[in-house]
């Protein structure tokens, strides 16, 4: 089975958006991330139209508030087509299950109920962040598989992490989970803001079930081909 590249659409708005797809080949080949950069802009509606364009789509919206508002906004999501969606991990155990509850109830008849995904720590967060600032007294490992194993028990479909986390992942919560991870960077990209990266050749020897990549892809030259390049290597 081909393990998904994503495209992450770091754009603001619908005209952007109609000028990059084609770029990027036939829909029904083409997996994309739509953050809260173009959501907040242009709303679900631009959602649904991908969506019925055979685009597969990753809804990266990283809910977190109480259980019943994600519960609600869940529900809401999961009539929009989407596969993926995201909520934060640091929410707990109780709004994580009632997200995965709200994806269930909101999915129309003969849909597929699309994948909830717990952001662990964000690729942009160092060690110095997490014991500073986040007051995390264990290491960026350790705090990666505690937060992990919760949204496992709660009922999340898998987590976002790093690529570099995906192999103790996978020996301490197991291969039945997805592990998606950002943070990828072909060998000779700038790393961005990004602090834990990997090429996708290493997101793949360390088990990564799907990668997400935007700026290599989105800003190539030629977008297909890049795109179509980074498929080739991950796979």
């Amino acid at each position: 089975m081909t393990r998904p590249v994503i495209v992450a659409l770091d754009l603001d708005n619908e005209k952007k958006l109609n000028e990059l797809l084609p770029k990027l080949g036939k829909p029904e080949n083409v997996f994309i991330k739509i953050g809260m950069e173009l959501f907040f802009n242009e709303g679900p509606a631009i959602v649904k139209e991908l969506s019925k364009q055979d685009y597969r789509i990753f809804l990266d919206l990283k809910m977190n508030d109480i259980p019943n508002t994600v519960y609600n906004g869940a529900k809401a999501l999961a009539s929009l087509g989407i596969t993926y969606t995201t909520i934060h991990a640091l929410g707990g155990s109780q709004m994580i299950t009632a997200a995965k509850e709200g994806l269930i109830a909101g999915t129309p008849i003969g849909k597929n109920v699309p994948k909830l995904l717990a952001v662990t720590e964000l690729t942009s967060i160092s060690d110095e962040i997490l014991h500073k600032e986040q007051n995390c007294n264990l290491s960026m490992e350790q705090q990666v598989l505690s937060l992990t194993e919760t949204a496992k028990k709660a009922g999340a479909d898998g987590v976002i992490c790093s690529p570099l986390e995906v192999k103790s992942l996978r020996q301490n919560v197991g291969d039945n989970f997805l592990y998606v991870t950002p943070g990828i960077r072909p060998a000779g990209n700038d790393k961005d803001d990004q602090s834990r990266v990997a090429t996708p050749a290493q997101a793949k020897e360390w088990g990564s079930t799907a990668i997400v990549v935007g700026r290599p892809i989105t800003r190539a030259t030629n977008p297909e081909a890049a795109y179509e390049a980074i498929k080739k290597e991950f796979n």
